[in-house]
């Protein structure tokens, strides 16, 4: 209690920003014995780079020439555009007043110049010019973006720690392989040995680079985000908390969630990193030390980090013996901390029913009993279930877990029904997201012969398919092409790109050869529709000019350095894989190109800050989409604020646009959307209205027709960070852990002894939500104003 009190007293001592912030809450700064560190949490996402922007500029003010370390990544795009903001307008008086209404004196401008700057990490080996190294991104937002002096930054540039240009470097750790073992073994070969002085290098360098961050007096102002793992820099789950800057490598969370960056789960497996240590952040005791996350998807870790007693297996604690630590939040990542939590549920006195079945459905895989036999002293004895008590009788209670286990039993009746001369129109961020989110309920309406099915993607997911696979595909293509198997359907104009007939027969080989397991049919739909593609993107149709053109994109895809941002014909190629990837996935059922659509919207460009949406760039094509199909179904991704790919909330606010514009053109205000989840976020049981039962035969089809389509997927080379494997495995492990839920709520004998064979084989479930075009709009709404504030 003493730590926490003193600790909310020096917030008010020494940062008015987070003193106003706290007062506009309405909340603690931390809730003792519970948390163990200061937590601000605010609603809005863009709040939340605003209010770090803010605390940074205000301590900028009060340590001119002090030493700061930031992070890189997509987290701190709000940190980065509200500092650049203030400092790029600060005389503005609007801009000064919003300074001073958040607790900054705008008197006094911030000494940029004046700073020390520490790299955080980085990637070793990795070449500083490099578009993904963290080298290029400090220099590009912060060296540059907020006008530092260069002169004062500790940057970590591997050709210069090693004085090896970046060609040797390459030469040294071929296909950026580190092999940290050769510290404490004698080098085998004359490779090994020069690998072997290199890491000796880099250690003797990273031993400087400590010594030089302490006789600065250590970091003054720190901030960064929080990994899957709990990671903070690259100090992983299990560092120590008296680590120091050093090479090491990294797990496979901290992998997976670089896989983007490097261009693969398998370039990020051998690649080591150089990173500062929990005790360089904590040298300094009194560092101003901010986490920063968002979404719900991160809410687990916060509450890991925030409220666990110091521990080596999560790495934020190490921070909580620094008096200016903070873990700055939204709503949706602070949303399991317990006192919080139970603050909310206080404050809402008697509970509506949505948030007693989420409360009781909890309880209930706690305790590992059905709902109903549930009794009033289980709930009497949890912290959060026993709010469902408040001004209930016991009576009332028993009634309301009853009317819980028959709302779950309804969801599985929706959930097996099948709606007849429907028309659908499933909208897809990326290529593989429908099939990963629900299959299931597809196939079921698929086998109505009345309803009708349109498949749309939004993006082209070219920052999906790796060089690897384009380089096989390019090499199968030049076998073709050199023994001129194509000529023939060549000239008969097979290829030309209108030919819609074409398109379709290149579909229908790829399946024939898949039915027949014969692997030269399949290469050669592949090669048909690789040789379609190049053909429309380049507006080339002589053959010996399109032979040239594959052996410039096998040069391209064996040197270009995974990762870099492809150029714009590569992105265009790249995209039009993953189309065709699609395409043969529904023509699996039966669907030809025609149900297919690719729309490309502009916002997607593979930027690591990518672009807002735009109404007639985006959202127009949506709606001349909406006035042809004429859908009467409309599924969309739902992930939560903050969660899942940013993608994915762009796309569903495009949608949303679009469909009140269709709405008001047409009157059609009764078209249902469906709203989905697949492996990046779950609905709770209580969020989901539809509980679709999916049988082993619904789990075949699944990882068959996502391991023959989804060629470019099923190495996984940009996994989830919780399943080592194809996207389909997981999207499996969800639906199986998803029917365990209810099982563990309903009993096994529901299923088991079900009248309807249906249920007796369920062994997954998939969670949807239904909504009426109102209720989605406002949803979307609701979204908007927590991620944008608009």
């Amino acid at each position: 209690m003493k730590e926490g009190n003193a600790l909310a007293t020096e917030v008010a001592l020494t940062s008015r920003v987070e003193h106003l912030m706290l007062e506009r809450t309405g909340e603690k700064l931390i809730y003792p014995p519970t948390e163990k560190v200061g937590v601000i949490v605010v609603d809005k996402f863009p709040m939340l780079g605003k209010l770090t922007a803010l605390r940074f500029i205000e301590w900028v003010q009060q340590n001119p020439g002090g030493v700061v370390a930031l992070p890189t990544g997509k987290t701190p795009e709000y940190f980065i555009k509200w500092v650049q903001h203030f400092l790029q307008n600060w005389d503005d008086p609007t801009v000064a007043a919003d300074l001073e209404e958040h607790g900054v004196d705008p008197s006094i401008r911030p000494d940029m110049r004046s700073l020390h700057f520490v790299q955080i990490d980085e990637f070793f080996p990795i070449d500083p010019t490099h578009h993904n190294s963290f080298h290029y991104y400090v220099r590009r937002f912060y060296i540059d973006g907020f006008g530092l002096d260069p002169g004062k930054a500790m940057l970590i540039d591997c050709t210069r720690i090693l004085g090896l240009d970046c060609k040797r470097l390459e030469e040294i750790f071929p296909e950026y392989s580190v092999d940290l073992s050769l510290r404490h073994r004698r080098p085998k070969t004359n490779l090994e040995r020069l690998q072997k002085e290199a890491i000796e290098r880099v250690d003797q360098w990273c031993e400087e680079y400590e010594a030089k961050i302490r006789n600065l007096g250590g970091i003054g102002f720190f901030l960064g985000g929080i990994g899957p793992d709990g990671h903070i820099a690259f100090n992983i789950a299990g560092s120590s908390h008296f680590s120091t800057t050093r090479l090491t490598m990294t797990n496979y969370e901290t992998q997976a969630a670089a896989a983007v960056d490097l261009g693969g789960i398998e370039v990020a497996k051998k690649r080591a990193v150089i990173t500062i240590g929990l005790a360089t952040i904590t040298y300094n005791p009194d560092c101003v030390a901010i986490i920063f996350a968002a979404g719900d998807a991160k809410a687990k870790v916060v509450k890991d980090a925030v409220e666990s007693e110091p521990t080596i297996t999560v790495p934020a604690t190490a921070l909580h013996k620094l008096p200016n630590a903070r873990f700055y939040l939204t709503a949706g990542a602070a949303k399991l901390l317990t006192e919080r939590r139970k603050n909310k549920l206080r404050q809402m006195g008697k509970l509506p029913t949505q948030v007693c079945e989420q409360l009781v459905v909890d309880l209930a895989l706690k305790k590992r009993k059905r709902i109903t036999r549930l009794t009033v002293e289980d709930l009497k004895a949890d912290e959060f279930a026993s709010f469902v008590l408040v001004d209930r009788g016991e009576d009332e209670v028993r009634e309301l877990l009853g009317q819980i286990e028959s709302n779950l039993r309804r969801k599985i009746e929706s959930g097996m029904e099948v709606a007849r001369n429907t028309t659908f129109l499933h909208t897809a961020p990326h290529h593989d997201d429908v099939e990963l989110g629900y299959l299931a309920f597809i196939v079921r309406h698929i086998r109505e012969a009345s309803n009708k099915h349109y498949f749309v993607y939004m993006t082209s997911g070219f920052t999906s398919v790796t060089n690897s696979h384009m380089l096989k595909l390019m090499e199968k293509l030049k076998r073709f092409l050199d023994s001129g198997y194509f000529e023939g359907l060549h000239a008969e104009g097979y290829f030309h790109p209108d030919n819609l007939l074409g398109r379709n027969r290149d579909v229908w080989q790829f399946l024939d050869g898949v039915a027949a397991n014969d692997e030269f049919m399949k290469d050669e739909g592949e090669a048909r529709r690789m040789l379609r593609i190049l053909i429309e993107v380049f507006e080339e149709e002589n053959l010996n000019s399109l032979r040239d053109r594959v052996d410039e994109l096998i040069h391209y895809f064996r040197t270009q350095y995974p990762g870099r941002k492809d150029l714009p014909h590569i992105q265009r190629i790249k995209g039009m894989v993953r189309e065709w990837e699609s395409e043969c996935m529904w023509g699996y059922f039966g669907f030809d190109c025609n149900f297919v659509r690719h729309l490309r919207l502009g916002f997607y460009t593979g930027d690591i800050f990518s672009e807002e949406p735009v109404v007639e760039r985006d959202v127009i094509p949506v709606l001349e989409l909406l006035r042809e199909v004429k859908p009467d179904v409309v599924t969309v991704a739902l992930d939560p604020e903050g969660a899942g790919p940013d993608t994915h909330y762009k796309v569903m606010q495009i949608l949303a646009e679009a469909l009140k514009l269709y709405e008001q053109e047409c009157g059609r205000s009764d078209i249902q959307v469906l709203g989905y989840r697949n492996v990046w976020t779950r609905f709770h049981p209580a969020e989901a209205n539809i509980f679709v039962p999916v049988s082993l035969n619904m789990f075949a089809i699944l990882q068959n027709s996502f391991k023959n389509a989804f060629a470019s997927q099923w190495e996984a080379a940009f996994p989830s960070y919780e399943h080592e494997g194809p996207f389909s495995e997981l999207a499996q492990l969800v639906q199986v852990e998803q029917y365990r839920t209810i099982k563990t709520c309903l009993g096994r004998e529901f299923f088991y002894l079900h009248p309807s064979p249906l249920i007796r084989a369920t062994r997954g479930l998939v969670f949807l939500r239904r909504m009426s075009l109102e209720e989605f709009c406002q949803y979307a709404g609701e979204m908007r104003k927590a991620i944008s504030g608009a």
